[in-house]
């Protein structure tokens, strides 16, 4: 069944949803490696995102040993599987919370090489996201912890309302309300508006 469901599809054959693969995973439980193998670099990039590249894999490796032990209780009328392992993320996350904590003050204040030959619109917007990126993680450290799990999965992992929702057991009402006071909260802080783009970013919109 592993092979079934890990092989590529022909042209017009239907893929397994992910809760079909979890479903069969219940009875067959090798089969789950599809999941990993599917979601498994994106719960990465964002994990590492999160607490940096040297914990990235184990926490990855965290989540879905956690979603495998787990996936009984899957919601099998939910077809994708992302918000649910975003979810366990978010809890993994939390267990290296200190480490997550050093991350981000690292990324807040380290500053890349620059081309000092570059006076281009490029080494412009770049000047103006290191001046902005102590800002912006002085308004994540002021957020509560949940409001802060939204916005990262809104900025970085770029989930909508609905799979926010899913992620964090809210509502997409509640989702809608915390994102409203985050973007207060940011405008604010970078003085009204976003001054890196004419246009602002959606999640701010």
């Amino acid at each position: 069944m592993v092979s079934q469901l890990s092989r590529p599809s022909e042209p017009g054959e239907r893929l397994c949803s992910d809760a079909e693969i979890i479903g069969v995973s219940l009875r067959e439980p090798s089969s789950f490696a599809t999941l990993f193998d599917r979601h498994a670099e994106e719960i990465a990039r964002y994990v590492s995102a999160r607490v940096g590249p040297d914990l990235a894999d184990d926490v990855t490796a965290e989540t879905f040993l956690a979603a495998f032990r787990h996936r009984d209780r899957y919601d099998m009328d939910r077809p994708d599987a992302r918000p649910w392992l975003y979810g366990i993320a978010i809890h993994q996350i939390a267990s290296h919370r200190r480490a997550e904590a050093r991350y981000r003050k690292l990324t807040a204040s380290a500053l890349p090489d620059t081309d000092t030959h570059d006076f281009g619109d490029r080494a412009v917007e770049r000047v103006t996201a290191e001046q902005l990126r102590p800002v912006l993680a002085g308004v994540l450290e002021k957020l509560r912890r949940q409001d802060r799990e939204l916005l990262l999965l809104v900025a970085w992992a770029g989930l909508s309302y609905d799979e926010c929702a899913q992620a964090l057991g809210l509502t997409v009402s509640a989702v809608k309300s915390r994102l409203n006071r985050i973007r207060v909260r940011t405008r604010e802080a970078l003085g009204g508006a976003n001054p890196m783009n004419e246009e602002e970013t959606p999640w701010m919109s």
